[in-house]
């Protein structure tokens, strides 16, 4: 993966957070959904739809996600700008076929929701109907800010 896009969103309450009055709260949820198709800043994209998907929570939490500079504990200190899943992430076994999967994003909902950033899979997988649950091992989503 390479450096991951903030969504438009995100851009705005950022900026809104940290140079106005707006405070911005940290969601309950962050929900790793899966793509066909390229979303961008604005959204779009083709997610996976049929065959027992479903977007994976993985809530804020230092025991789910890694500080920049490695590791569960502390707060980030590194330069890198990037965290990764410190647990499995693992989706329901597929039972049709999902396609050619070549991205990812994060959302604060099941469905719907707002995408807080999305980037491409180093390896795009084809998915089929009888593939064992697709997965990404601890560290293996790695999010890059810049």
């Amino acid at each position: 993966m390479g450096t991951a896009q903030a969504s438009d969103a995100v851009e705005n309450a950022f900026i809104d957070h940290v140079f106005r009055t707006y405070t911005w709260p940290k969601p309950p949820a962050l929900y790793v959904a899966l793509f066909t198709a390229a979303p961008s800043d604005a959204g779009g994209g083709t997610e996976v739809s049929s065959g027992s998907y479903a977007r994976v929570n993985l809530p804020p939490s230092d025991s789910n996600w890694t500080a920049t500079q490695g590791g569960t504990s502390g707060l980030s200190i590194g330069t890198g700008g990037m965290t990764s899943n410190a647990v499995a992430i693992t989706f329901p076994a597929p039972t049709a076929d999902w396609g050619t999967v070549g991205w990812f994003a994060i959302f604060t909902a099941a469905s719907g929701g707002t995408m807080y950033v999305w980037d491409a899979l180093v390896a795009p997988r084809t998915i089929l109907s009888g593939d064992p649950a697709p997965s990404f091992q601890p560290g293996s989503l790695q999010i890059t800010l810049q």
